[in-house]
């Protein structure tokens, strides 16, 4: 095991440095760890009707409350990788603290990182917030896999984090990527929000990786296209009954899980003889096609979530045989699932236009999740089917969440909404269209408008009857003063019985700007 840890690392290590050939040799010079600091305080006061609107909280790295009146004071040093360009070797940090009023903590570490790069690789230690792969990180409904909607984690992440053309392919072929491991957070928070009521877990392992790639130069040809794969699984961890007692059976969190997170293997103690792989995974297979012109952009994407092999690869195994060897692997037969759950989107640039700049319009169906059946083999009847996926919920551990806030999608009812004490996504069956747009018509004034419909099956196993619906707008509008000055407004709404009837208005005030601090080298 030990062994095939160090090939992967070495073989990561050394695709980041054979990246990192092409940089020039002429750039040698050092950076100043002192130079190009950002800094950044806010303040933030949020009031209104009901719970906080969806698109007053979501889409924030998990810096959110859901309580009608709430707010907080944030500052944050940053220096970015971009003050050493220039350079074969870069460094940068960051913290970036909130005091929060009616949050779910008293004090939050939003970022506290320091992150090094070699020529082109880049390793990263702590906890930072990372963007969105293929969508529009303001206008998106969000990912499906690797999102922005809760906070992030500490983690130690290894990645090529632009694209990197292959040598030979005169740039035609590019590949970005990553692999992370790290842990949850939020252990105290599920214990005091369960009140002994479900169970919750601690301290559970986080593992994600994604790898991208690019085809087109659009310097020769104006479309280019853009597929990918991102994966997770939690792991490991304290699992915790509903009483708050350990339960009896733990999962496993030695060197060997670490390597079933990452190729898809193992099996939890808890699965007896029906034994499926380690951990909670779950993913996307992506896809992004653009068109990119002198005045305008346009793009098509496409986000397809998976939980196991049923949706991952349309295909399950359905050979077993009957009676005493009804486990046993016998036939060639395969259960063929069809292709319905799916994010579908298209976004505009339009680079000369102030009024409008980007149009983002989607759809998500996520209905199906392979049927509502669940069935393993057994000595009378062998017939497998892995329906019932129950998308963002799992059996043996608190869902894909963080701090009460789904990792992916916030279309996905967050257990944060729930009054039970459960931590579960209770709304994962839905469609939804959703539509943004943003611009900006003077230099100093800014906006951007969301509005999503939505109607709600709930899930396989608690259904709503009749269906719900849902309805959330956003009007989010800022104003860049002198010397960093900053002032927002946003002014947002939900209508439905999925989340509720809520209003709320939101005020942000920054302050931002650069420093430097040290020593200069002398020049003669």
């Amino acid at each position: 095991m030990r062994h095939k840890l160090h090939s992967l690392i070495f073989l990561l290590f050394g695709l980041s440095q054979a990246a990192a050939g092409a940089t020039p040799d002429s750039l040698e010079r050092k950076p100043r760890l002192g130079k190009n600091i950002q800094y950044k305080a806010e303040a933030q006061i949020s009031t209104g009707k009901g719970s906080t609107p969806l698109w007053l909280n979501a889409n924030k790295h998990g810096l959110s409350s859901l309580d009608s009146q709430n707010g907080y004071l944030r500052g944050s040093i940053i220096r970015p990788l971009l003050a050493d360009s220039l350079h074969r070797w870069g460094m940068g940090y960051g913290l970036d603290v909130a005091v929060p009023y009616n949050y779910t903590s008293h004090i939050v570490v939003q970022q506290a990182f320091a992150e090094i790069r070699w020529k082109y690789g880049l390793l990263t230690l702590g906890i930072k917030e990372q963007p969105m792969q293929f969508k529009n990180d303001s206008l998106s409904s969000g990912s499906q896999t690797l999102g922005i909607n809760a906070r992030p984690l500490p983690e130690v992440r290894l990645a090529l984090p632009e694209y990197w053309y292959i040598p030979g392919t005169r740039q035609w072929l590019g590949i970005k990527g990553h692999i992370s491991y790290g842990v949850s957070t939020d252990g105290t928070w599920q214990e005091d929000f369960t009140k002994g009521h479900s169970g919750h877990s601690k301290r559970a392992i986080y593992h994600s990786k994604a790898g991208y790639v690019w085809v087109g130069n659009t310097k020769k040809f104006p479309l280019s296209i853009e597929m990918g794969l991102e994966m997770v699984c939690f792991f490991g961890g304290t699992r915790y009954d509903s009483r708050g007692n350990k339960t009896a059976v733990q999962p496993d969190h030695n060197l060997h899980s670490f390597w079933n997170a990452f190729i898809p293997g193992g099996s939890d103690k808890s699965d007896g003889i029906y034994a499926n792989v380690e951990g909670n995974h779950l993913g996307s297979w992506m896809l992004r096609l653009n068109y990119d012109m002198p005045r305008w952009r346009a793009s098509l994407y496409a986000d397809h979530y998976f939980e196991d092999h049923s949706q991952m690869f349309f295909l399950d195994y359905d050979g077993y045989p009957e009676g005493d060897d009804f486990m046993k692997k016998e036939k060639k037969r395969y259960f063929r699932y069809p292709l319905k759950d799916i994010m579908v989107g298209a976004e505009v640039e339009l680079k000369k236009c102030h009024w409008v700049r980007s149009i983002v319009l989607e759809y998500l169906y996520t209905k199906y999740q392979s049927g509502p059946i669940y069935h393993d083999t057994t000595p009378n009847m062998p017939d497998h089917l892995g329906g019932g996926d129950n998308y963002y919920n799992h059996a043996s551990n608190s869902g894909y969440q963080h701090w009460g806030m789904v990792m992916g999608n916030p279309l996905y009812r967050s257990p944060l909404y729930n009054t039970d004490g459960t931590i579960s996504v209770k709304n994962n069956r839905f469609v939804a269209v959703h539509g943004g747009i943003s611009g900006q018509p003077l230099a100093q004034l800014s906006y951007r408008l969301l509005a999503t419909w939505q109607r709600g099956w709930g899930t396989y196993g608690s259904p709503y009857v009749p269906p719900r619906r849902n309805m959330s707008v956003l009007l989010d509008v800022n104003y860049l003063f002198p010397k960093g000055w900053k002032a927002g407004i946003g002014i947002g709404a939900d209508r439905g019985s999925i989340l509720g009837d809520n209003a709320g208005v939101q005020l942000t005030v920054s302050k931002s700007g650069v420093f430097s601090f040290g020593k200069k080298k002398s020049t003669r």
